[in-house]
């Protein structure tokens, strides 16, 4: 008997960005399956057959996470997640397949999967585990936005200020840095209060941070 198929919100009428679970399963019988579940407890979820009908739709952005089959027609789970790395879609996945072995089991792990769950699998470690890697979304999307904050602030500083905060973080002191691009040191000061206040920094550790997240080079 053929399973009732699932309706699957149109993502248009969704909020933008609000967090998704996708599931990615040649089996229609799995997809129907696993999206009741997920919506029995409130969950968003939409559902693909195939790799390449998944990547279309996160094309137009995707937030949440995945669950993802290994084996289907076409490019494989692991075929996605290394296409998902490519293309910087940073999604936690959660792999389900009926044929788990060991070599597949740490190929997925080691590219960043959070989980390899075998079919059957309980319905409440499925559960567990979803939460847990929307929890993990949220902190991903967290530090994405704090990145462009950041990254936005930084584009506002003159080249001068850039160079005085790369300098400042590397631990010289004013002098040091006055010395070193042959100004000084109140000019210094100006520019490195001009920094602090362009950054929203309200401490020289904050500013450190900010240039990690930004991954700044270091002063040679």
């Amino acid at each position: 008997m053929t399973p009732p198929t699932a309706k699957t919100a149109p993502a248009a009428d969704r909020e933008v960005g609000s967090p998704t679970v996708f599931v990615v399963d040649d089996d229609p019988s799995v997809r129907t399956a696993v999206q009741r579940l997920l919506e029995s407890v409130g969950l968003p979820c939409e559902t693909f057959g195939t790799a390449t009908d998944f990547l279309r739709r996160a094309e137009n952005g995707a937030s949440g996470c995945l669950i993802l089959d290994v084996r289907m027609p076409g490019p494989s789970g692991l075929d996605l997640q290394r296409t998902m790395a490519e293309r910087d879609l940073d999604l936690p996945i959660v792999f389900v397949t009926a044929y788990a072995d060991v070599p597949m089991t740490v190929r997925a792990m080691k590219a960043g999967a959070l989980e390899v769950l075998t079919k059957p699998f309980d319905d409440q470690v499925l559960l567990d585990v979803v939460h847990g890697a929307l929890a993990k979304a949220r902190v991903r999307l967290q530090e994405r936005e704090e990145t462009t904050r950041l990254r936005a602030l930084c584009d506002g500083l003159t080249p001068r200020e850039r160079e005085v905060m790369a300098l400042v973080v590397s631990g010289m002191l004013n002098k040091q840095i006055a010395h070193q691009l042959g100004t000084t040191e109140s000019t210094v000061k100006a520019h490195r209060a001009q920094v602090m206040h362009k950054m929203q920094a309200d401490s020289l550790a904050d500013l450190v941070r900010a240039a990690d997240r930004l991954g700044l080079p270091k002063p040679l």
